[in-house]
């Protein structure tokens, strides 16, 4: 396999193809043709990147999902965010997210800073 950048959906096929082949014998990473391969999953991610990106989540449904996932309920920010109707109106979107809100969020979920800005 010639490595090159990928410019089409059909080079960027066939460097698929290859590089199962390659997964397929299991080959070193530290060895020469791991790190061709090494190379050609860069280009694969490059034209990925460019063709196929991925949106940023939206901050409220981020901050829902982790609410979620860790037990919260609205309750348990008020008083830290604001009355019972504020926090329900920003977690339904009728008040906007601030930035203090976003380093609330950062530090009590763990949500990263980009999504919450974003």
């Amino acid at each position: 396999m010639r490595l090159k950048p990928i410019k089409t959906e059909q080079e960027y096929d066939e460097m698929m193809v290859w590089i199962d082949e390659q997964f397929d014998r299991k080959i070193p990473p530290d060895s020469p043709d791991g790190e061709t391969l090494q190379v050609a999953l860069l280009l694969i991610k490059a034209y990925e990147d460019d063709h196929y990106p991925i949106p940023s989540p939206d901050p409220i449904d981020a901050i829902r999902l982790k609410m979620e996932e860790k037990g919260f309920r609205n309750k348990d920010f008020v008083g830290k965010l604001g009355s019972k109707s504020y926090v329900s109106a920003v977690l339904n979107r009728r008040k906007p997210l601030t930035l203090e809100m976003a380093k609330f969020f950062h530090k009590e979920l763990g949500i990263p800073a980009g999504v919450l800005l974003s």
